[in-house]
Order: C-alpha cells, then sequence, then structure tokens
C-alpha cells in the first residue's frame, strides 16, 4: 500500500537543525513519530511553541502508574492496589490464578500507557527498545513488570549502562539462558545475542566463524564470561520480588581471551564484575554506535538505508553517539532537529504498525475508557489482542530479533499490511467508529467523534473540518477527489445546500440543541471510518 507521491526534490542529508518552515505539517510529522497519536491541538501547540522547545519536551521520560490489581482470581494484593512487591499463594492452583490475574493487569497497564501519554517520545522508545531487547514475559510478572521499567528508566539514558543492566535483568537472564549458564556447560545464547543483536552487529561473514565485527571465539568467551548468574525468588510465596545472585562456584574463573576484532584482549577473571569489564571492552569498538544508530535510524526515519544515508548520515549520529559517552538523549535530540527528519521524501514513508495505528486513531481524537478499574482494564486488553491479531502483541515479540517489520528487507513496515492484516485493520477502524465498539460490563468503547469535531480548527466549516482531519492522520496531501469524496460523507451531501447545513446544525448543536448531537457524531464516525481505510493513514 504505496500512497501518491508528489514531485520531490532530492533527499537532504543534511543534519544541521532544520531551517526550514516550522508549519503545522512539520510538527505533525515529529509528533506522528515520536507519539502513539497527537491531537489537532497538540499540534497547533506544537507549531505556536516552535521546534527547539517541542523537542525538548519530548525528550523527556515522565513517572508512570503502577500496574493495579483488577481480577478477583489475583488472591494476594486487594482490588486497586499493586501487586508488583506481593508473593504468590502457596499452592499451585493458586499460584496460577495469580499469575493469571497480573498478566491481565499487566497488560492493561501497558495499553494504559500507550493511552495516556503525554506530549513525551517515552511510549516510542520504549517499544524501540523493547524490539531490540526482545526478550518475552516471563511465567512472573512482577519479573516482566522489572524489565519494562528497567526499559523505562534508560530510555534516553546510558546506553552502555542499559546493556550492564539488561544483561544481568531476571527477565533476560530467563529468555536466553543465562539464568542456567554455569561453568561446566557454559551457554551461548546471551553471549551471542549480546554481540549480533545488541551491540556491534554481525556484518557479512568474512570467513568461516568470522564475522564483521566479531566471532566465534569472542561468543564461545562472553558465554564463559558471564557464567554464575541465577534468578531466584521466581513465583516464591515468601519473596516479594524475584533477585538475581552471582555464585562464584557456578562461574569460569580462567582468563578470557577474545579474537582481533577486540585487540586480542585478555579478560580476567573478576567474579560478578567480570560482564561489566566485558561490556566496557565491547564498547571500545565504534561499531555498537553505528549498529545502534542505524536501528534508531530505521525505527523513526525511515527503513531504507541507502549509501547516501549509510555515509552522511549514521557517521554524524554515531559520532555524537561516541562523544557523549553513549548517552542516547543527544543523539536523539540531534536526529529529531535535523533537515534531514523532517524532508518532505521522508514523510509518510514508514507503515503504521497495529500499536501506532490502534493508539493513533485513540490518541487524536483524545478518546479511551473512563469508566471503572474493571472495565477500563478489560478494554484495554481488548486493545492489546486487537493489536496481536494484527502482527503485534507488546509484551511477546515473535523471536529473539523482535518484530519482522523492524528489520526483514526488503518489505520492512511494508509487512504490517500484508493481504490478512490489511483487511483486519480496516474490521478495526469499523468497529471502533460505526459499528458497536467494545462492550465491556454494559459500557462500549469507541473514538470520541464529537470530542474530536470540538478540537477542529473550525468545527462548522466542512471544508476546514476535512482539512484538520488530514493534516492529523495523513502525512502527505490526499488528492482533491479523497477530499470531497470524505466531504461529502461529513454533510451527507455535496453543494453549497449541504455545506450550509452542517454549518447551521453544528451552529445549533453547540448552541445547545443537544438532539442534534448523535447526528453529527455518526457523520464524523462514518468519516473518520472511510479515512481509517485511505492508504494515506497507513502511513507515519
Amino acid at each position: 500500500m504505496k500512497p501518491e507521491q508528489p514531485v520531490e526534490q532530492p533527499l537532504s542529508l543534511n543534519m544541521n537543525p532544520y531551517s526550514g518552515t516550522w508549519d503545522k505539517a512539520a510538527a505533525a510529522h515529529l509528533l506522528r513519530r515520536t507519539m502513539f497519536g497527537a491531537t489537532n491541538q497538540q499540534i497547533l501547540q506544537a507549531v505556536s511553541n516552535g521546534m527547539d522547545v517541542t523537542v525538548a519536551s519530548l525528550l523527556q521520560i515522565p513517572p508512570v502508574d503502577l500496574p493495579l490489581t483488577y481480577d478477583p482470581n489475583e488472591g494476594i494484593a486487594t482490588i486497586g492496589t499493586t501487586w508488583i512487591n506481593s508473593v504468590y499463594p502457596t499452592d499451585a492452583s493458586g499460584s496460577l490464578a495469580t499469575e493469571t490475574a497480573r498478566v491481565k493487569s499487566l497488560g492493561a497497564w501497558m495499553m494504559k500507557r500507550l493511552n495516556a501519554q503525554t506530549l513525551s517520545i517515552a511510549e516510542k522508545m520504549c517499544l524501540f527498545w523493547q524490539n531490540h531487547f526482545a526478550a518475552t514475559a516471563t511465567s512472573d510478572s512482577r519479573a516482566t513488570y522489572m524489565y519494562h521499567m528497567l526499559i523505562r528508566n534508560h530510555a534516553l539514558g546510558n546506553f552502555k549502562q542499559l546493556i550492564k543492566d539488561m544483561t544481568i535483568d531476571p527477565t533476560m537472564l530467563i529468555f536466553l539462558n543465562g539464568a542456567t549458564n554455569f561453568n561446566f556447560s557454559p551457554n551461548e545464547n546471551y553471549a551471542r545475542e549480546l554481540l549480533e543483536l545488541y551491540t556491534v552487529g554481525k556484518g557479512p561473514q568474512i570467513s568461516l566463524g568470522d564475522y564483521t565485527n566479531y566471532t566465534e571465539q569472542d561468543v564461545a568467551a562472553g558465554a564463559k564470561i558471564l557464567t554464575g548468574w541465577t534468578v531466584l525468588g521466581l513465583r516464591s510465596d515468601s519473596i516479594a520480588t524475584p533477585y538475581v545472585q552471582f555464585f562464584p562456584t557456578a562461574h569460569e574463573n580462567s582468563d578470557k581471551t577474545l579474537s582481533y576484532h577486540f585487540n586480542n584482549t585478555v579478560i580476567p577473571n573478576a567474579d560478578e564484575n567480570e560482564y561489566a569489564n566485558y561490556i566496557d571492552v565491547i564498547f571500545q569498538q565504534d561499531a555498537v554506535a553505528y549498529f545502534i544508530s542505524k536501528e534508531i535510524y530505521r525505527y523513526f526515519v525511515n527503513y531504507d538505508l541507502t549509501s547516501d544515508v549509510t555515509t552522511n548520515v549514521i557517521p554524524v549520529m554515531a559520532q555524537t553517539f561516541i562523544d557523549n559517552n553513549y548517552e542516547i538523549l543527544p543523539v536523539m535530540d540531534l536526529l529529531l532537529k535535523s533537515e534531514h527528519f523532517y524532508d518532505l521524501s521522508l514523510r509518510g514513508s514508514l507503515i503504521r504498525s497495529p500499536l501506532e495505528m490502534v493508539f493513533g486513531m485513540f490518541n487524536a481524537t483524545s478518546s479511551g475508557p473512563n469508566f471503572d478499574l474493571s472495565t477500563d482494564s478489560d478494554m484495554y486488553l481488548s486493545l492489546y489482542w486487537m493489536a496481536e491479531t494484527m502482527g503485534q502483541a507488546y509484551a511477546t515479540p515473535p523471536s529473539v530479533a523482535g518484530w519482522t517489520a523492524y528489520y526483514q528487507a526488503p518489505s520492512f513496515s511494508k509487512l504490517w499490511v500484508n493481504a490478512t492484516h490489511i483487511k483486519t485493520r480496516f474490521d478495526i477502524s469499523s468497529y471502533l467508529t460505526i459499528l458497536t465498539g467494545i462492550p465491556v460490563n454494559g459500557n462500549f468503547l469507541k473514538l470520541n467523534a464529537l470530542g474530536f469535531l470540538s478540537g477542529l480548527s473550525n468545527p462548522g466549516n466542512s471544508t476546514a473540518v476535512i482539512s484538520d482531519m488530514c493534516e492529523v492522520f495523513c502525512p502527505k496531501p490526499i488528492n482533491a477527489v479523497q477530499q470531497a469524496t470524505l466531504k461529502a460523507i461529513l454533510i451527507n451531501g455535496v453543494g453549497a445546500t449541504a455545506e450550509g447545513a452542517w454549518t447551521q446544525q453544528y451552529s445549533q448543536y453547540i448552541g445547545g440543541d443537544t438532539t442534534l448531537a448523535s447526528a453529527i457524531n455518526n457523520r464524523v464516525q462514518l468519516t473518520l471510518s472511510r479515512l481509517f481505510k485511505m492508504p494515506e493513514f497507513q502511513t507515519i
């Protein structure tokens, strides 16, 4: 699904600060790439604030609420309180029921975070790092929560420290067998992914067992370096929080020699500090900065790493990483203020992921559940399952490499709109606009069409309404026929008479005639439903 491309100038590769027009289109592009949907008012505020102030606001990680108990099968924590430091029941069946309740709470918490976002890149960065460190949920939701908070706390922090903390995180130790990596039988799973997926990257093979940035010797040495760690307290009826522990007797205490890619460095035994010493050596290689810069670029800018981009853009990002001791924030600040980022040819170059699609609709229309804890939580779980149906379950990436749409050439994000998923997208957009919505406990969750309309620049002017809708949801202008189609749906006709009727109806509605609310709401819902099926909406 590829939107029509207007004639454009050659791609700018300039990483200097953007000096073009700071208008609604530029502001919307920034917010579309850094948030899960922005309202018309947020876009206009970004225009008013200017690029520098808006980027500064985006590059902050706000606090987040705790996941709350809402399922009575929890058995330990009371309804309305958090379970993150609660034990489990002694009996197996009770423990399973408690974990099931916590999984539901955790899923609702994840979706609420996306829906309750502020003007911040936080949730986009969290999803980026979850895809990068693609560990799936554990059998203990407390450990899974710790993993997600580790990502959030380091989302714009120091990447080297994030790697160190992730290496001995309970969820990661379980996911890649680090918790059973002992000296008598070193396990290479995490040692391999630490190099191939998390830091330097593999690169083309040079010879048997020798890749661009490491060798099999390094994988084997890394496995020995990482021996001795395990996870304790999982699903415990007496330990409130899972934790990791280092056992010297399970650690390989010999010297480990790395390959020529790491200058044949010898890593001597340092017990529980040895893994950190090894990571320090890895980060002496500039390949780390280049590899992560490419990952960031693909996620936030464009999946197409052309030779021009790898020659002119990635080195500037990588050098910024290196110059700032691998702090993430300066790299993002550079990128989001660059001429290159705002190039017209890059707008609409990525396909919305399922989560970007669902919350792009909800957040831009200021929609979301607002009933009671149980109802809201089950509605959020329904949104979780909707995204999962379209190929993106937040806590369970399909493989250690993450979701294929972020790495699989040549299609990349186009994989989100294959023949199966595009029909599901259309069905879900109809379900949330013109059909029943999500039913829970006698309540229904749909998009807030009237609220969205009231936030537009001139709700009584049908032309202005369609213009605002397209600016909020579409990264590139739609053609005249599409605009006319949307307008005809909105005003239920064509021509001056229908336009005047819309203006009159809206005027009467805001003047206090609530009998018109349903009719106006229906027209906006129908218009949004049609817009959400256009190719232009599928992109960001």
